[in-house]
């Protein structure tokens, strides 16, 4: 039983360091590649829309294909997508291959973000804070890195190793996937992934995590596509725009290291979540109005401030009595949550290219910042979940006792 938990554990942590290298890899690069594929800011911004849309995709598909071919099978699938996605991708000879190339790499990521809570709830119901923290805390290793490297590998060895050699890290995840699929068919008694969670989108706890969740990720993604761009318009280095995405998802980790602990030690988190919002809306005016003067100020509140974004996570598994419910759960927050932010870097983009400054996008993320506090004062509220009839598992962290 341990060795299989351990075996779930690497497979679960390594899958999750890659759930975010397709995004923040390409953001610093864009530019360049831009200007070899000859096309400029408003497919840069449907480039940075992307992850977003194929996220909510992916969270619309999820429930339903996990319930037919069960969570791991799942799993294995996306792993196969992300890696083959980032490695076709480098290959790339125009925008439009690149596109299709990446929407691979992201439907499988997206694919990633809706299975691992489940995944979580299933074998390491014991553990829900601790495995929360662990797998958000290699999500922020995949979003950082790769953006801390983007440019001084492309300097070294072009844009299309830099992007091309994060097809690594889902390879890694491959093997140990292939081994708990392979022994979970073996179980035969998948009974969680055949139950149909219904009611949903009639729940004001679902809503508000939507909102949550995908508010945050709206501006996250912006911020993501763009940083690099206010700070190159306020004369900054293509080095200093990259080494900003850098520290922006780098902060990340202080959100992921507290945010578990903090929804599960408090009935009603919801005080944390407003200072974050608070972080949000200072630093987007500072890094607005005030590029250069107090750079790493705004930058710091920017990278606090989606902290939200773990806290959502945690929030689905807290608030759902089974796997089957948070699998559902899962899809529709980061479905419609998605879908709803993936507007953001294209809108961005349109808004900066109409007006030729950055007040107008601003003035459209600080609405969005809006919506994080309204969505979390929702689903912080202590309250479980509430759907129409669902039969209750009992998958827990036995499932792989017995296994070889």
């Amino acid at each position: 039983m341990l060795s299989g938990r351990l075996v779930v554990v690497v497979a679960i942590l390594v899958f999750a360091a890659s759930l975010r290298t397709a995004v923040t890899s390409i953001a610093p690069l864009l530019t360049r590649i831009g200007d070899e594929m000859g096309f400029g800011a408003t497919t840069i911004g449907l480039i940075g829309m992307m992850p977003t849309a194929m996220f909510g995709i992916a969270g619309f598909l999820a429930p339903a294909l996990s319930r037919r071919i069960g969570l791991e099978n799942l799993t294995l699938a996306a792993v196969v997508a992300t890696g083959a996605g980032i490695a076709l991708r480098a290959t790339s000879s125009s925008a439009g291959v690149l596109l299709l190339w990446s929407g691979l790499a992201l439907l499988g990521m997206g694919i990633g973000n809706i299975v691992i809570p489940p995944l979580v709830k299933r074998y390491f119901s014991d553990r829900i804070a601790l495995m929360s923290t662990a797998y958000i805390t290699f999500v922020q290793l995949g979003t950082a890195v790769p953006a801390a490297l983007a440019v001084p590998v492309a300097d070294a060895h072009g844009w299309r190793i830099s992007l091309a050699m994060w097809a690594l890290v889902p390879a890694m995840a491959l093997l140990p996937w292939i081994g708990i699929a392979a022994a979970r068919r073996r179980r035969r008694d998948d009974d969680a992934a055949t139950e149909r969670v219904t009611g949903l989108w009639r729940t004001p706890l679902a809503w508000g995590m939507t909102f949550m969740f995908g508010m945050t990720s709206l501006v996250t993604y912006s911020l993501f596509t763009w940083l690099p761009t206010m700070i190159s318009d306020a004369g900054g280095s293509d080095q200093l725009g990259g080494a900003v995405v850098a520290v922006f998802s780098a902060l990340g980790f202080i959100g992921t290291l507290v945010a578990p602990a903090v929804c599960a030690r408090f009935r009603n988190p919801f005080g944390f979540a407003a200072f974050f919002t608070i972080c949000l809306a200072v630093g987007l005016a500072g890094i607005t109005w005030a590029p250069m003067s107090g750079t790493w100020v705004w930058v710091a509140l920017l990278g606090v401030g989606p902290t939200t974004f773990p806290m959502a996570l945690t929030l689905i598994n807290l608030r759902t009595r089974s796997d089957a419910e948070s699998a559902a759960l899962s899809g529709f927050a980061q479905g419609v949550g998605y879908l709803l932010a993936c507007t953001g870097p294209l809108f961005v983009g349109v808004l900066h290219e109409a007006t030729r400054g950055w007040t107008l996008p601003t003035a459209f993320l600080f609405i969005a910042v809006a919506a994080i506090a309204a969505g979390a004062a929702v689903a912080c509220r202590p309250l479980p979940i509430v759907v129409e009839d669902v039969p209750l598992p009992q998958n827990g962290p036995d499932d792989l006792a017995g296994q070889p």
